[in-house]
């Protein structure tokens, strides 16, 4: 026994001294290689970004930590930072890139740089990246001479390094929790834009003999992820917040998602306008699950510009509310069409085709006369909207927009509607046409009766079809709308009261002169209402089409001019009717009274 403990022994020593030496090895090859590394880091990379960069770069720092034995390394206070003149010389030489960058952080860390391949094989193979909490800064100036150049580099990158490695690879670069901003200088000012809180994924940069003619590759990349979450945007107006949860995007599924966005009013309905001082459209729109696909991440990155294949819109809701028993702003709204502002947008865009589905779309007003809440609405709102484009730079390029939409009016007519606007039109030039189907009319009374004081007693919808040619000016066209059974009720506020009460006088005066109860009529007759509304220059776009409409409706039931000025007259006659019965009871009230006093 004892010679076999000792035996153990000395081969435990012996382990043991193997495995000091193993260990003294490693770390004088490993300190022997941190010392390689150090002066690489140090004296070469500042090297390395200048030359690749034509001279437009300058990379800083404080300090460079390595760590031979975990390959992990860091370095402190960096920045890097763009050389003005420099840019300008390559502006002048047609050279310079459309966008400038300033990055600055504390601290960039590197993960697992496998420092025997720099070494032995002269390759920088390193599985992370990350910058933590970076303030990046860039800056967009769209040039002329960068129109057409591809996201491959003119001049391959390996050229740089090939004195120093063969080969530099990084698996994953990370942007953790990034403040971003955006400033756009092609305009007469900066437009500036700042996000918060942003995270980017780079995946796969890779620079050999080969990568920069990799065309699977963009900027080196084989991928590039950007996420965002509770996002938040005050307007300038102080009235609206714009909001964005989960956004995602994933250049090379070229798909960007967007869980939620919405559209927030700050103010209640009771205090938009009290606020405003003047009666104003409050907004209040939100949007789920929306996807763009064939996003072009190249083209925004260039030029800022949204290019997408097909954007999609799973559900939604849009309110508008105004109350007008503050004083109206007037002001000229022309030139504010949806595809006139389209066009004042200040970045590029041009989507193919956007789907909607199950879109609720509602609009409410508060009438100062009759004291009344009205509202209508557009149920499942669905459909598609093609070649939504503010770029009419080529000739050959299409410069219609169409929309082709279905609804339900009330949650009950089934409503189709197709639009087309020409963007190139020097007077906005559009259309519509469409058709409202079987619908029973008294659910309009919640618009009618407090909006129009307007009491749909009975009418049935066969149909209702429109098309319409108009511009910022005029529309003209046809309304042929067929109908049983209709009769109106005309009404007035209570005095002294908030409710509504009929004028039965007027209302059969209205139903037995002016309006046809049935179109086509008993004998057959069928009455298509032409159409020559001229917009008031403060008439916004839906005004317009709603006024438009209500022309071809009023006379379609028989609401026609004449017949208005007729009612008028009969009206009057009544009223002094009313007057002279009125003066005739005063003066026996008078009689009266002296009969009395004389007894």
């Amino acid at each position: 026994m004892p010679k076999a403990t000792s035996k153990s022994k000395k081969r435990l020593k012996w382990i043991l001294g193997v495995l000091l030496f193993v260990i003294l090895v490693v770390v004088s090859v490993s300190w022997y290689v941190s010392g390689k590394i150090k002066p690489i880091v140090q004296q070469e990379l500042g090297v390395i970004v200048n030359k690749a960069t034509n001279g437009l770069y300058n990379i800083r720092f404080d300090k460079v930590n390595v760590n031979p034995l975990t390959g992990n390394a860091s370095l402190t206070k960096v920045s890097l930072i763009p050389d003005t003149n420099m840019y300008r010389k390559l502006v002048a030489q047609k050279k310079a890139p459309n966008n400038l960058y300033i990055v600055q952080l504390q601290k960039l860390s590197i993960k697992k740089f496998h420092p025997f391949k720099i070494y032995f094989d002269k390759k920088l193979e390193i599985d992370l990246l990350l910058f933590d909490q970076p303030s990046i800064t860039m800056v967009n100036k769209s040039l002329f001479f960068n129109e057409n150049k591809t996201p491959q580099p003119e001049i391959a990158p390996y050229d740089y390094i090939k004195s120093i490695f063969s080969t530099l690879h990084v698996k994953t670069i990370d942007f953790k929790n990034a403040s971003f901003k955006y400033v756009n200088n092609n305009g007469a000012k900066p437009d500036i834009d700042t996000i918060s809180n942003i995270t980017i994924s780079l995946k796969d940069w890779l620079i050999d003999s080969t990568s920069a003619n990799d065309k699977s590759r963009f900027y080196l990349l084989k991928d590039a992820y950007v996420y965002l979450n509770n996002y938040t945007y005050a307007t300038p107006d102080s009235m609206y917040y714009i909001k964005a949860s989960e956004f995602e995007f994933s250049a090379s599924a070229k798909k960007l998602s967007i869980k939620e966005f919405a559209l927030a009013p700050r103010y209640s309905e009771q205090d938009f306008a009290k606020v405003n001082g003047y009666a104003r459209d409050r907004y209040s729109l939100q949007l789920n699950n929306i996807d763009f696909e064939g996003i072009n991440l190249f083209t925004y990155i260039k030029n800022r510009e949204v290019m997408a294949d097909e954007m999609k819109i799973a559900n939604g809701t849009l309110s508008v509310f105004n109350d007008n028993s503050y004083p109206k702003l007037l002001k000229d709204k022309t030139g504010r069409f949806p595809h006139q502002l389209l066009q004042k947008i200040g970045i590029p865009v041009n989507i193919k085709k956007i789907n909607l589905n199950e879109l609720d779309i509602s609009y409410a007003e508060f009438d100062k006369e009759s004291r009344q809440r009205g509202r209508i609405t557009f149920n499942n709102t669905s459909g598609t909207i093609t070649n939504v484009t503010n770029q009419l730079k080529h000739k050959k390029r299409n410069p219609i927009i169409e929309a082709n939409l279905q609804s339900y009016l009330m949650e009950q007519g089934r409503l189709n509607v197709g639009f087309k606007f020409n963007v190139m039109a020097r007077k906005a030039d559009f259309s519509y046409r469409g058709q409202l189907l079987n619908m029973d009319a008294k659910q309009l009374n919640y618009v009618t009766r407090p909006l129009a004081m307007l009491q749909i007693k009975s009418c049935l919808v066969r149909s209702l079809a429109f098309d319409i040619k108009a511009n910022d000016e005029v529309a003209k066209g046809k309304v042929a709308f067929a109908y049983n059974d209709l009769s109106l009720g005309l009404m007035k506020r209570h005095e002294g009261g908030e409710r509504l009460k009929r004028l039965g006088i007027l209302s059969l005066l209205a139903n037995a002169m002016v309006i046809y109860s049935d179109n086509p009529s008993v004998d057959g007759k069928f009455t298509i209402a032409t159409v020559d509304y001229k917009r008031k220059p403060t008439a916004s776009f839906f005004n317009f089409i709603w006024k438009t409409l209500f022309q071809g409706v009023k006379y379609s039931i028989g609401f026609t001019p004449q017949k208005e000025a007729e009612i008028k007259r009969y009206v009057s006659k009544f009223e002094s009717m009313k007057s002279e019965r009125e003066k005739r009871r005063m003066r026996r009230e008078m009689r009266r009274f002296e009969r009395e006093r004389n007894r």
